[in-house]
């Protein structure tokens, strides 16, 4: 038995998923034709002679492994079968049951061999005990062949038997890095070296793996198994593989949208890109959070831009106060670009819920527009202006109209009698009208008027008068406008329907 004082480890059930082929190896598995590998000791080297063998002390014999001559050691090593397998066809070309010879003073490098042969010591009457789930040994009577004989079983996997054999070769040098060349290698070797407790070997191991990139199958080995390291030994594979605050996406997630709409060159290509991430992220909860706080902070820009433009300070310089004035509108225009890929990005994940009560709370802003657009000082500086701050409010309130976005009355209400002034002073001072502006003022218009058929008889009367100036010189190129009035009174004709509630 071995002394609980080495079971600082847990077995680690070794599951190989991949065929990979570790060196020369998993090649020499194939080619037993005897019990022992001796005929093959130097296939199996895959290092070099002189990496391959250990000197135990200055005037001690070179042990090299596999040797007959010096060994003290033979170990068996042999596939254990399930008993649910008994009936199940074998594999005539996998070697399942081997014999090594090793060095005693060389594989006490891994605890769970030392701890086999000091008990194997204390107990040499014990000789012919056998363990039918691990490794246990016993002093041969042979005097002529005085070894110590383990059993070591291994799980029935096709690649089982040659892993093995790697980590046993491997107790036999310090150059770990000829053969762990790769993830796929290490993440081979590693549960065996965890099994045998071959400490240089998992040190090794979580070294490289903590180094290089993984494949995604890789990573769910690497996670299968964190169980079976120490604490210290897993700390920098989790520091890869989990966030250190419960928040991490959401942040992640808003630097990338504020790198997208303000510190990157090529801002479309981004900005299509973090789209694509918005809507593949599997939390909308997230992505409305992120969203929101971005929106947020881009509305408050543009508003402070515009009322700083509309209030201006004229107590300084003349020219200093037009700078400052264009600083102002030129931030507006910037931010309120922002702002509307931001409105497209909500509404194309149905979360702009809050943004349009938002955008319906807006009676001081909406007043700044009204002031800046009844200005000419903006039209050679940003004449894109209205079209932006037009393009966001048309968004919002299409997503209303259409029922994308379930706004209660009062804000259905507020966000028509806000807005439809900005609309009629843009029509009335945006002047000539630039050809992309046309169809956005219809646009608006038709939605507005979808909007107010869903609002109170008497809330619609009021907005219906101030909907006048959407006629055009030939009534009928208005039918949008008729079909309102005309819904509107075709419900105030209809008799009353309290009564029939009764």
């Amino acid at each position: 038995m071995i002394p609980n004082s080495y079971r600082k480890r847990q077995r680690v059930p070794h599951r190989h998923t991949s065929a990979t082929r570790l060196s020369s190896t998993a090649t020499v598995v194939n080619s037993f034709s005897d019990k022992t590998v001796s005929e093959s000791s130097q296939k199996l080297h895959r290092t070099s002679s002189a990496a391959s063998t250990i000197t135990t002390s200055p005037n001690a014999v070179t042990s090299s492994f596999n040797d007959p001559y010096t060994a003290d050691v033979l170990l068996r090593l042999f596939v254990d079968l399930s008993p649910f397998d008994s009936d199940a066809p074998s594999d005539s070309s996998r070697q399942s049951d081997i014999q090594i010879y090793l060095h005693s003073a060389v594989i006490r490098r891994a605890k769970y061999f030392a701890a086999i042969l000091s008990d194997c010591w204390q107990h040499r009457t014990n000789a012919d005990a056998k363990s039918n789930n691990g490794a246990e040994g016993s002093r041969s009577n042979d005097n002529n062949n005085n070894l110590v004989h383990l059993n070591l079983a291994v799980v029935d996997d096709p690649n089982s038997i040659s892993i093995h054999l790697t980590v046993l070769q491997l107790l036999y040098t310090s150059d770990f890095a000829t053969v762990i060349d790769s993830a796929s290698t290490a993440l081979e070797i590693l549960p065996v070296a965890l099994e045998l407790l071959f400490e240089d070997c998992v040190k090794s191991c979580l070294r490289f793996l903590e180094a290089v990139p993984w494949s995604e199958e890789e990573e769910k080995r690497v996670l299968s198994l964190i169980p079976f390291l120490r604490e210290e030994e897993s700390k920098e594979l989790l520091a890869r593989l989990s966030p250190g605050k419960e928040d991490s996406c959401e942040e992640m997630l808003h630097g990338l949208i504020l790198a997208a709409i303000h510190n990157h060159p090529n801002m479309a290509f981004v900005k299509a890109f973090v789209a694509k991430l918005l809507r593949d992220f599997s939390s909308r909860e997230s992505a409305r959070r992120v969203l929101e706080r971005a929106f947020e902070t881009s509305l408050k820009v543009v508003k402070e831009s515009l009322e700083e433009y509309t209030s201006p300070d004229f107590r300084g310089d003349h020219n200093e106060t037009e700078a400052i004035q264009r600083l102002n509108l030129h931030t507006a225009m910037t931010n309120g670009r922002h702002l509307l890929w931001l409105v497209e990005r909500m509404i194309e994940l149905r979360v702009a819920d809050s943004a349009v009560v938002e955008w319906s709370e807006q009676a001081s802003f909406t007043a700044d527009l009204q002031r800046a657009f009844r200005d000419d000082a903006w039209r050679n500086i940003v004449p894109g202006l209205p079209a932006v701050v037009l393009r966001c409010t048309c968004k919002l309130a299409n997503a209303v109209a259409a029922g994308t976005i379930l706004a209660a009355r009062q804000v259905r209400m507020k966000l028509v009698k806000d807005w439809l002034p900005v609309l009629l002073v843009c029509k009335d001072n945006v002047s000539p009208m630039l050809p992309s502006h046309k169809p956005l003022h219809l646009e608006l218009e038709e939605t507005f008027l979808r909007i107010i058929s869903t609002l109170p008889m008497s809330d619609a009367q009021v907005l219906l008068q101030q909907c006048l100036s959407f006629s055009t010189r030939n009534v009928e190129d208005c039918p949008h406008l008729i079909t309102a009035f005309n819904t509107w009174f075709r419900r105030a004709t209809r008799p009353p329907q309290l009564e029939n509630l009764d």
